[in-house]
């Protein structure tokens, strides 16, 4: 199962606005702000971003803060760092937003994949068994919305690779809150009834797509299935396609870049009803080669978005 999938956008406004437009309900954006150094005044710093919520699993907006204008409804987060600790904290963020930045120089689209990781510990134990590199494990507060305000979950994650990236960018295990403490989140009801992921597809060069599948059945700690020309993980939401087969898995489609995923799948509650949704709001659609329409990348900032019905 997939635990989120993030799309790096240029323009968080424009990306907002594309986004309700294909039906999803987007909280106001947050937005750090600190000062770049001591004495100086605060500003939009580091990394921003917005979600689409889905009861178990989300798809998470993000931009570099500062490299485009706020939105109007900007939500700005205060980051309160001792003097003595300014320096350094402004390193590190600097050093991730300039990696996401080298990533949206590479396309705008999805670059953060993401896996539910119910026991973190364990995958950890067989990771280093079979001598997958990764970064180890870190700890972070999830804000979840409630009717109630927000709370702030403590979730831990892991990525594999050197400094925290492959090839297709940024790939990891991460923990949900407990079950109980995502039951009352809001934003969950979107307007194209959208519910959940159901898989990610990742488009590799042909040559290269039997040693993608043995890192992915090293990272997911099982074995792939032949899906015609494509390599399917049951179970873990990931399709490995070779760029020549993606035209025929989703006509007029090309690859975003090479290693890249090109498309994402969102399970909704109706999928005539979200058809009708799209299409009234002006969004053209294609059809996948299993039948499922999609709303080709160049409509979604970079990344196709496939719909399929919700068991």
């Amino acid at each position: 199962m997939l635990h989120h999938i993030g799309h790096l956008v240029h323009d968080m406004s424009e990306a907002i606005e594309r986004y309700r437009r294909l039906g999803f309900l987007l909280p106001a954006p947050a937005y750090p702000v600190m000062p770049p150094s001591p004495g100086a005044a605060p500003e939009p710093f580091g990394l921003a971003n917005t979600h689409a919520y889905f009861p178990r699993d989300f798809i998470e907006l993000v931009t570099v803060a500062g490299g485009s204008r706020m939105p109007d409804d900007a939500r700005p987060i205060p980051l309160n760092v001792p003097d003595d600790r300014l320096p350094t904290i402004v390193e590190a963020v600097r050093a991730t937003a300039a990696t996401l930045t080298a990533s949206l120089r590479r396309f705008q689209g999805v670059h953060i994949l993401m896996f539910d990781a119910p026991d973190l510990d364990a995958a950890v134990v067989r990771l280093d068994a079979g001598g997958v590199r990764h970064g180890g494990v870190h700890a972070v507060r999830r804000p979840i919305e409630t009717a109630d305000g927000t709370r702030m979950e403590p979730v831990r994650y892991l990525e594999f690779g050197t400094e925290g990236r492959v090839p297709e960018g940024r790939v990891g295990l991460a923990e949900n809150p407990q079950p109980e403490a995502l039951d009352g989140q809001r934003h969950t009801d979107h307007p194209n009834g959208a519910v959940g992921l159901a898989g990610c597809l990742l488009c590799v060069a042909d040559a290269d797509l039997a040693e993608t599948e043995k890192r992915y059945a090293a990272y997911l700690g099982r074995s792939a299935r032949q899906d015609g020309p494509a390599r399917t993980f049951d179970g873990a939401g990931i399709t490995l396609a070779p760029a020549s087969a993606l035209a025929d898995l989703l006509p007029g489609e090309r690859p975003p870049g090479i290693p890249g995923f090109a498309a994402y799948t969102v399970t909704v509650r109706d999928l005539p009803a979200a058809e009708r949704m799209l299409r009234g709001n002006g969004v053209p659609l294609g059809r996948s080669a299993s039948g499922d329409p999609f709303v080709p990348s160049a409509e979604a900032l970079g990344v196709a978005i496939i719909l399929c019905q919700a068991d």
